[in-house]
This record gives structure tokens, sequence and C-alpha cells, in this order.
């Protein structure tokens, strides 16, 4: 039997409707048992500021923190906002990104899935938070690549995906980073030295 490994999901979008939220618990759905995945609300995030750092940060930046920092690997679900990702996303890259030297990231396998209303898929989105992530040597998924583009035609009013395309394609998702997350996850006494 395959090692269990639990997978933060952080989804960057508020909405209560959200297609990037409805993309995130379909993959959580499809994927193999072996990856449980738990979502991590970055909505009530204090903005990042250095002079909140003391011994006593914000209560919601301890709570994320800690539970970025028990998960074994990271599932992003973001829409693009002017070509990058949402404020509020960034925001908790940051605020798991610090303190200095114990970024709650570093080394965790992730993936990135980016989604759009329209036909790029979140492109944009994608490559910025790539970007951000390689800072903390977080190894990506690279293939498949996941831009999912006409997010709002994906699901019927009661939020269930209705296309067959789109489900199959997630499930292949969720297949291949449950085996990338198994080859890249550091060993927890590797974490635990970190």
């Amino acid at each position: 039997m395959s090692q269990s490994h639990t997978v933060a999901v952080l989804v960057g979008s508020l909405r209560k409707d959200s297609a990037s939220r409805k993309i995130a618990q379909a993959i959580a759905d499809l994927a193999p048992a072996q990856l449980a995945f738990r979502f991590v609300e970055i909505g009530d995030l204090p903005h990042y500021d250095p002079d909140l750092e003391t011994d006593a940060p914000p209560e919601a930046w301890t709570r994320f923190r800690g539970e970025v920092a028990g998960a074994d690997a990271v599932l992003f679900v973001t829409p693009e906002y002017n070509r990058s990702v949402p404020g509020f996303l960034k925001n908790a890259v940051d605020v798991g990104s610090r303190p200095w030297g114990k970024a709650v990231w570093t080394d965790k396998p992730a993936l990135i899935v980016s989604t759009s209303a329209g036909g790029l898929g979140g492109f944009g989105a994608n490559h910025h938070l790539r970007q951000m992530l390689s800072f903390f040597n977080m190894p990506v998924l690279g293939q498949p690549e996941v831009y999912i583009a006409n997010s709002l035609s994906l699901f019927d009013e009661s939020g269930a995906l209705v296309s067959e395309a789109t489900t199959d394609f997630l499930r292949t998702v969720g297949e291949s980073f449950a085996g990338f997350v198994a080859r890249n996850v550091p060993a927890k006494a590797d974490r635990q030295a970190a």
C-alpha cells in the first residue's frame, strides 16, 4: 500500500461560488486515496507587515503557518487577476515565507492549477506563481500543465462538474501529482531538521 501524504490546498479566490474552489474540490475528489487534501483558508490573513512579526504575530498567521507546515505538499488553484495572482494569494505566500529562514514552503512539492472564465486558462497567474515558488526550492509538477479555461461553464447549478473531458483530465492530474509527491516529498526527519 502506498504511503499517505497530506496536501494543503490554497484557493486564490474568496468568492463563495468560486470556480477555482470547485476545481480544487474536484481534484481532491478524483485524486488517488493516498493524498489527503486539507483546505487552508487565506481570506483572514492580515497583510504581511514586518512590524507585526513579533513574539506574538497575528493569530491568523500562526494558524496558517501551522496548517501549511504540517502538510507534505501544496496544491494551489487560482484565477488570474490582471495577468498575475490575486493579491491575497501573494500575501499568503509572503506570510508563509516568514520569519526569515522558517518558510513553511521550503522543499514541499507543489501543483499549480490556474483558471479563467476566458480562453487563456490563467497562464500569466500560473507562471507568476511558479516563479515565486522557485525561491523556496519547491519542486512544481511540470506535466501535465494545468490551465483550466472557460471555468464557469464546467459546472451545473449544484456545483457538480459536468464536463467529462475535464473530469478525465483532472483525474489524470491527480494521479500524476500523487506520483510526483511520493517521489519528491522530503523525509519527515529532513523537514524537522530544516
